[in-house]
């Protein structure tokens, strides 16, 4: 199982997107809204519904 590079949440197998950027590293999204958020280059530290949020709270 891999972890959304966004919202911080589990992926199953089979779901999701994967994402390779020229440099080589790898990210995974759970959903469209988290690779648009993570596009238009917002902080998951500062969006109410991620992980990394809560536990910066």
């Amino acid at each position: 199982m891999a972890k959304c590079s966004f919202c911080g949440k589990k992926i199953e197998i089979g779901t999701g997107k994967m994402f390779v950027l020229k440099s080589g590293v790898v990210k995974y999204f759970c959903s469209n809204k988290c690779e648009k958020n993570w596009k238009m280059n917002r902080n998951p530290k500062k969006i109410k519904w991620t992980e990394s949020y809560r536990e910066n709270k």
